[in-house]
């Protein structure tokens, strides 16, 4: 939920410790992430309440707030492969499998896809200006510039439809909203 829901980088969540999460402000703090920069990362109320009562539990085992957010069975800090893994085990598990030739099987970090795929649809849907908010996107994924954004878009057939009605309300002299 917290890959989908802040749409994190894997590495980026299991580097969370207990004091990165600021449920008063409905923030986590990215710290020393890729391109080494730290950000601050608005959550939804949904994720948030899945936070409190997973913060409640890791408080009472350890209250320092540097320690590992996610942890281990044996108390050590998550590690990615170990996330990979399990997302592995409960994707075969839940029977969510491609039967489409493809070679590959979805992946953790295609969490972090949807999610940015998802907004870029709720923009749209919402009359949004998709292009306004693009830098913002990509400032919330932790990108430099919109082209490691436009990367993680995935022209889906409802954001096609919607770009598509988009453009065509503006080619023929309408706003683009």
């Amino acid at each position: 939920m917290l890959l989908y829901g802040a749409a994190l980088r894997i590495s980026e969540a299991v580097s969370l410790t207990l004091g990165d999460v600021d449920l008063d402000a409905a923030v986590l703090k990215i710290r020393d992430s890729k391109f080494h920069r730290t950000r601050l990362v608005p959550i939804g109320a949904d994720l948030a309440s899945v936070l409190t009562q997973h913060l409640t539990r890791r408080r009472a085992q350890n209250a320092n707030t540097d320690a590992p957010l996610f942890v281990r069975r044996a108390g050590t800090r998550l590690t990615r492969a170990a996330a990979e893994n399990a997302f592995c085990r409960l994707r075969v598990l839940a029977k969510v499998l491609r039967h489409d030739g493809s070679r590959y099987q979805p992946r953790l970090h295609d969490l972090r896809h949807s999610s940015a795929t998802y907004r870029l649809l709720s923009w749209y849907q919402s009359g949004a200006d998709v292009q306004r908010l693009l830098p913002k996107l990509a400032t919330f994924l932790g990108h430099i510039h919109i082209s490691g954004t436009q990367r993680y878009l995935t022209l889906t057939p409802q954001l096609l439809q919607k770009a598509s009605q988009r453009f065509e309300r503006y080619a023929f002299g309408g706003r683009h909203e």
